[in-house]
């Protein structure tokens, strides 16, 4: 595990300190890796998401994903 440190606005220390407040974790650190995983999970949902759209609209591919990446000869 690594640690790094971050540099806040005063209005995001503010909102920081809320969240530990309504419960969102028990320390600044605990609220940003909440956050963090929120992001990422949100992220990975989105790119769902938008393939699934993207099948609906037609726009796939067919074949070897091999060749298709340009793996094999």
């Amino acid at each position: 595990m690594s640690t790094i440190s971050v540099p806040l606005k005063p209005e995001l220390e503010k909102g920081l300190e809320r969240l530990i407040k309504q419960g969102y974790g028990s320390n600044k650190a605990d609220v940003l890796r909440r956050a963090l995983e929120k992001l990422i999970e949100d992220e990975a949902i989105q790119a769902v998401l938008i393939s699934e759209q993207e099948a609906r609209e037609g726009k796939i591919l067919r074949g070897d994903l091999r060749k298709l990446l340009g793996y094999t000869k």
